[in-house]
């Protein structure tokens, strides 16, 4: 990593007195963003996009037992103004193999020994709270608010209950229309004549993730709703775990530390939010002093096609036969994991494999295949023999674990969640949290923590149609922003809006095959799975031939147009070959892609489009090889839930 830190320190003498208040403003590098700030009875902050008001007066506050209601009645002592410009070469790479770390902040140290620090980025911006108390502290609230001026459109992922998996169907409406009701993070905000805000947070340590709520004054604001600490707990099943009663605070923590950021990522063209790193820039840098064993790649899953192989002569199901089917898969394709999904072990005891599984045996096959093995398990079955478990992981040589169902983000969950990625750190595994939060960062400090759900990914086409191309077509531009989605792509049977059915044994996506194919390169995740039947991908040579190739992490990323809800067309540079993937909604449409992000030559793309009658048999394709240069353009045509998937090499 290479580190430049200007550091220009003011200390403002002039200004107006405290019960009028003072004013401080900080610009992003390009000039275009601009954050002012209030302080004096209550602080507030607003953010301007060039000089347009975009994010109105915001109070911001917290409320600490020791007495200090931060935020409020501010004396500020100093206020110091600092340049940061940082390249940071992430561990894992997901979108970009450097990205730029250019920012101007101002720190605002206040009497009562809190600071509040304000940060300008020219993708977005962010605030925290930091405190020096000598002693623990308890934090009663905090209170965080977006104001806007007007009725903006927002996509909204709604939600009923704090105790949640965090997987909620994102509705675009108006910010008037959500007074009262609270969705999961990130939400986007759509100005009518300005950029998009996405709304989320970063460097999630030791304290609750938060909620958006709906202002219920006449304002069209958001505030930030968190879940109080768990002070009684009752398990009601295997994986439920829920809370009987909560306390009347927030947080007990060290009283020397700093806050989670409440970060706005601004994008004047809907592309831009997919390109932006604003979540991983704000994050607590690498704390594994070597991640070199931190492995990327994709994985063939069993639980959504349910173990149904077929044109075996054993029995398919929980095995180690059909499980070693698996790893031949993996093996011919090139695929780096497998995964056991629920079934494997005993679900009153972590520690008990099934009789019909010979782990070690399994292992064994793998490791000679150069296959891995990733085991799934409830937190609760973790949580209750973790050191035990994750030894006899090790042992085994299993390479990483899938957590399911913890459903909540309240304190006591949060510090689970970073006890897991320090404690398979320490054996080297990865980690893919399931029934999880969405991303805050956590990855940057501990790449192994590879991937997460927090989405409604393909398993809801199981029992469901909630999985639609126009979802899909939202998920870029918002829960994808924030850091790496396990949508589990990969459908092989495929349905138009008027044929598709849920049925759980042999199920079926929505949109056409070569949407499927298309979210390897749209959809983010370092660990992606395949979700479909090996047995159905072996039916299937010429798509095969693609997500053989395709890799998970990526040296650069460009949006090359999109607009959100109806359609996207990315392309992704791998070494010397460029990928492509485009989707689009119900809506049939045709685009047209330029291809000026090559470099100089003629390349060779090889392309997987909807067939002719991809709108009524969405499994229909055609591959096609043209020959390209930066000075092309080219017509593609999708299918209703249509997409296009392509592979560009000299």
């Amino acid at each position: 990593m290479r580190i430049q830190l200007l550091s220009i320190i003011l200390v403002l003498i002039t200004g107006l007195s405290f019960g009028q208040g003072k004013k401080y403003a900080v610009k992003s590098p390009d000039s275009k963003i601009e954050v002012r700030v209030s302080t004096g009875a209550q602080t507030s902050y607003s953010v301007y996009f060039e000089g347009k008001e975009l994010v109105a007066s915001s109070p911001i506050s917290m409320k600490f037992d020791n007495g200090i209601e931060a935020g409020v009645k501010a004396v500020v002592i100093k206020a110091e103004k600092s340049e940061g410009k940082n390249t940071i070469i992430p561990a894992v790479r997901e979108r970009h193999a450097k990205i730029d770390d250019h920012y101007n902040q101002v720190t605002l140290f206040c009497k009562g020994n809190y600071n509040i620090v304000f940060r300008a980025y020219n993708d977005g911006v962010a605030y925290r709270f930091a405190t020096t108390f000598k002693k623990p502290v308890t934090v009663i609230s905090e209170n965080a608010n977006f104001e806007f001026s007007s009725d903006n459109k927002i996509y909204f992922p709604k939600e009923d209950n704090i105790y949640s998996h965090q997987e909620r169907e994102y509705i675009a409406t108006n910010l008037s229309a959500v007074k009262n009701q609270f969705s999961v993070t990130p939400a986007l905000v759509e100005s009518a004549n300005g950029p998009k805000v996405l709304i989320s947070e970063a460097d999630l340590y030791d304290y609750p993730g938060m909620f958006l709520e709906g202002s219920a004054n006449a304002s069209y604001g958001l505030h930030g709703k968190f879940a109080a600490y768990p002070l009684e707990t009752e398990k009601t099943s295997d994986r439920d775990v829920r809370i009987k009663k909560y306390a009347d605070f927030l947080a007990k923590t060290t009283g020397t530390r700093q806050y989670p950021w409440r970060a706005m990522v601004i994008a004047e063209k809907d592309g831009q939010l997919v390109e932006s790193d604003l979540i991983y820039k704000l994050s607590k840098p690498l704390q594994i002093q070597d991640p070199s064993w931190v492995k990327p790649g994709k994985v063939a899953w069993d639980w959504w096609n349910a173990w149904n192989i077929y044109g075996v002569d054993f029995k398919s199901g929980v095995n180690t036969e059909t499980y070693k089917y698996y790893v031949d898969f993996a093996s011919k394709y090139g695929l780096e994991y497998i995964i056991l999904d629920e079934g494997w072990y005993d679900l009153n005891d972590l520690m008990k494999v099934v009789p019909s599984l010979d782990m070690q045996e399994l292992v064994n096959y793998a490791n000679k295949k150069n296959v891995g093995i990733i085991l799934w398990t409830t937190w609760k079955a973790l949580d209750d023999k973790m050191t035990e478990a994750l030894d006899q992981f090790h042992k085994w040589g299993i390479k990483g674990v899938k957590v399911d169902f913890m459903q909540r983000d309240d304190q006591w969950m949060v510090n689970f969640y970073l006890k897991v990625a320090q404690e398979t750190a320490k054996r080297q595994m990865l980690v893919d949290f399931h029934g999880a939060y969405k991303p805050t960062g956590m990855r940057r400090a501990y790449p192994n923590v590879i991937s997460h759900e927090g989405v409604r990914g393909l398993e809801n086409d199981n029992w469901s149609d909630y999985t639609s191309p126009e979802q899909a077509l939202i998920l870029p531009f918002t829960r994808n922003v924030v850091g790496p989605m396990d949508y589990t792509p990969g459908a092989m049977k495929n349905a138009s809006k008027d044929n598709f059915r849920a049925v759980f044994s042999e199920p079926m996506s929505q949109g056409t095959r070569c949407q499927q194919l298309a979210m390897y390169v749209v959809f983010r995740s370092p660990l992606q799975m395949l979700s479909d039947n090996p047995s159905n991908y072996y039916k299937e040579p010429e798509c095969m031939e693609f997500l053989k190739q395709v890799p998970t992490v990526w040296d650069d990323t460009k949006v090359l147009d999109g607009k959100i809800s109806d359609y996207i067309v990315v392309a992704s540079k791998s070494g010397d070959k460029w990928f492509m993937g485009a989707m689009t909604d119900w809506t049939e449409r045709d685009l047209e892609v330029n291809f000026d992000f090559l470099g100089e030559g003629d390349y060779t793309i090889d392309m997987w489009q909807d067939g002719v009658n991809a709108n009524t048999h969405a499994s229909d394709f055609k591959k096609v090889s043209l020959t390209v240069n930066k000075d092309s353009k080219l017509k593609i045509h999708l299918a209703s839930g249509g997409g296009m998937a392509a592979i560009l090499h000299k």
